[in-house]
């Protein structure tokens, strides 16, 4: 039962004897919410993920470089901010579980975790690659760089570990954690939930969640070339970087507005998109444009469409496809592929309340104001939709996430009465 030790970089460790090692108190005291050696560690993992080498070749990872700056840190910390008889105190073990087709969740879910003082350990999955490698190195050059005393602690307490399914190993860490988190979809929660946890402990879950895009026909037509040009490339990379995989890229559009209007825009969009496309040098791998031909094709077969059309531009025609709905409240909401889209317009964004479901996590919307957009969340009334975002934001990850604020998750209040 031994797991590879991916941070800080060691040789293989019993997964008992890391449970031990995770239970002991660190150098220098136990860690306390926004514990200074914590911070310090961030944001020297921060520069390292800023560097033009790195955000280069992983745009991805220069959001998560921003998001850990020590200014953002000191805003997210404010948050938690009590008064009157509350103190504030870490969980205690945070065991997570994040998917492997996003594969640096798993950075932002442990990082606001140990902010909030809690030792760590993350199952990272042996098929993430890319991102995912580069993220680990930036964290070990990183923990070389920091003073001593820092580095021991930071190695002490927090710990990414990959292994091979195992029963055993997931239902050791369970029952030690005092709070499991799992990403990736109603399966991987269902499989996690086979192993107990500790009786005080409980589990703060991402289940299979789907987002759509709602454009405003006159918010399109009021619109410099410039601003719609800003929106497609902000599209492309709400919906191509991680796939369309992501469970806030979306996987529909909606056109708000005059029917007839609607269809000139749309078709606007998509042959800038298309030109984004081309800009960005984007390839639709052979078996991918046979996935999404096959998806389109099915949904037709299934009568949720009537017209589907495959767009792009210079070598590759497959990199948009638009799959014209039957009927605007019967959508596909699973993944169809890489730069599939279904489409359809909407008088107003009050037709599509009936449409939401509590799985709808993020809309991304262009031409909208804000009063509409209230208005919108206030008619929904819960029903679903966690975030409401422009285009080009829906991998902008945040403290509160899928209706949860996690750095209040990830911590606990003690109440102390004279």
């Amino acid at each position: 039962m031994t797991l590879e030790q991916r941070f800080p970089a060691a040789s293989p460790i019993e997964v008992g004897k890391l449970v031990d090692e995770l239970g002991t108190e660190p150098e220098g005291g136990r860690l306390k919410v926004g514990d200074p050696r914590i911070v310090e560690f961030l944001t020297k993992f921060a520069r390292k993920l800023l560097a033009p080498a790195t955000a280069r070749r992983f745009p991805e990872l220069a959001s998560l470089g921003f998001f850990l700056r020590k200014g953002e840190i000191a805003k997210a910390l404010a948050t938690l901010e009590t008064s009157g008889d509350a103190l504030r105190f870490p969980r205690g073990l945070v065991f997570h579980v994040p998917p492997a087709n996003v594969d640096t969740i798993f950075v932002y879910s442990w990082a606001l975790s140990a902010l909030a003082g809690n030792h760590n350990v993350v199952r990272v999955s042996s098929r993430s690659a890319g991102a995912a490698e580069a993220v680990l190195e930036a964290l070990n050059a990183a923990l070389s760089e920091v003073e001593p005393t820092v580095a021991r602690a930071i190695a002490s307490t927090q710990r990414m570990v990959t292994y091979d399914r195992s029963d055993a190993i997931s239902g050791a860490l369970s029952l030690a954690a005092d709070l499991r988190v799992i990403w990736g979809g109603d399966t991987s929660v269902a499989a996690l939930r086979q192993y107990p946890l500790a009786p005080h402990a409980r589990d703060l879950t991402f289940p299979d969640r789907s987002s759509f895009a709602v454009a405003s026909v006159a918010g399109w037509q009021g619109a410099s070339e410039a601003e719609r040009l800003v929106a497609a490339e902000g599209f492309y990379n709400d919906s191509y970087w991680f796939d369309q995989a992501a469970c806030s890229s979306p996987r529909a559009v909606f056109w708000v507005g005059d029917a007839d209007a609607a269809r000139v825009a749309g078709s606007e969009f998509r042959t800038l998109l298309a030109g984004v496309l081309e800009t960005k040098q984007h390839v639709t791998e052979p078996a991918m444009a046979v996935q999404k031909r096959v998806s389109a094709y099915g949904a037709a077969v299934d009568g949720l469409v009537t017209t589907i059309s495959f767009d792009g531009a210079g070598p590759d025609t497959n990199g948009l496809a638009t799959l014209e709905l039957a009927d605007p409240a019967v959508l596909p909401r699973e993944w169809l592929g890489a730069g599939t889209f279904a489409n359809s317009s909407v008088a107003s964004l009050s037709e599509l309340v009936r449409i939401v479901l509590r799985k709808d996590q993020t809309v991304t919307q262009f031409g909208f104001t804000k009063e509409e957009l209230v208005a919108f969340a206030t008619e929904l009334a819960g029903r679903g939709v966690d975030r409401i975002v422009p285009f080009g934001s829906a991998l902008t990850f945040s403290a509160v996430w899928d209706g949860y604020d996690l750095l209040a998750e990830f911590s606990r209040l003690v109440s102390v009465a004279g």
